[in-house]
């Protein structure tokens, strides 16, 4: 029968088969063949004996936190209190681009902004969504759930951004308490050790303990600059351009112009010369 692996502690392999969960092994040839089960793998398994036969094809995977299949990371981001970081931001998007993980920008914290600064965020926001992402406001409750229908989804942010308070937005039965998303789905704070998927409505969240500490680990500094979408969209005229010291540079050009945002270009430089 084929599920899905919700849940891995030790060598214990929980895999969701329908609405049953079933605990299994890894065959041995796993660990011969250097095959590693993840937490969102879709897998063959021998219900009878519990043991799982086959890993199956992923869309995508990353190895901190341990987790394969996402569908989209939502990245929730303050725009005050704490205060809008789009060095954080700019670097959770690219590193899901860089991954095949669709990232989702979710702002919260609107009600805090004076109306000239809600009209400097709204051309913010107009150029991120310009550029190819899909960008949402936390009270766009229903344009989120319809998106959200059926996907497995893994949420990051900075502290305090509003991430369970989102969630139980979404599904009043929750009652969270904190914003730490480990706390909120009942696990001691800053104590779990392995990644879970959990059913929150009519979708699904990875609880991934350090997800919001990733970083461009075993990252070219190439992959970094094709994860910048707006740079996709613009031809350079040299090849393999970094848009760094290169003369005649069309992406330097377009910053100069205000066609691409500074912040991003800055962060962009920043983030390939700590490579």
């Amino acid at each position: 029968m084929r599920g899905q692996i919700v849940k891995i502690i030790s060598n214990l392999y929980t895999v969701q088969v329908g609405q049953e969960k079933i605990e299994c092994r890894a065959r041995g040839k796993f660990r011969q063949d250097e095959i590693v089960p993840l937490v969102g793998d879709y897998c063959k398994i021998d219900v009878e004996n519990k043991y799982i036969l086959e890993i199956l094809p992923r869309q995508n995977s990353l190895s901190r936190p341990a987790i394969a299949n996402v569908d989209y990371t939502i990245i929730m981001t303050s725009v005050k209190s704490p205060d809008l970081s789009l060095s954080l931001l700019d670097k959770m998007l690219s590193i899901m681009v860089i991954h095949n993980i669709e990232p989702i920008i979710c702002f919260s914290k609107l009600d805090l902004l004076t109306k000239p600064e809600k009209k400097e965020f709204k051309k913010l926001q107009k150029y991120y969504q310009k550029i190819g992402y899909k960008v949402f406001l936390n009270t766009d409750k229903r344009k989120i759930m319809k998106t959200l229908k059926h996907k497995l989804v893994v949420i990051t942010g900075q502290t305090g951004a509003g991430k369970s308070t989102f969630l139980n937005s979404l599904n009043k039965e929750l009652h969270l308490k904190t914003d730490e998303i480990s706390t909120s789905l009942n696990r001691g704070k800053h104590t779990t050790r392995h990644v879970e998927i959990y059913a929150i409505k009519d979708f699904f969240v990875a609880d991934t303990p350090g997800f919001s500490s990733l970083d461009f680990v075993n990252v070219l500094p190439e992959q970094i600059r094709d994860s910048f979408l707006e740079f996709r969209l613009s031809t350079c005229g040299f090849k393999d351009c970094f848009h760094k010291g290169e003369t005649n540079c069309s992406i330097k050009e377009k910053v100069q112009q205000g066609l691409i945002l500074k912040s991003r270009y800055d962060n962009y430089l920043n983030f390939i010369n700590k490579r």
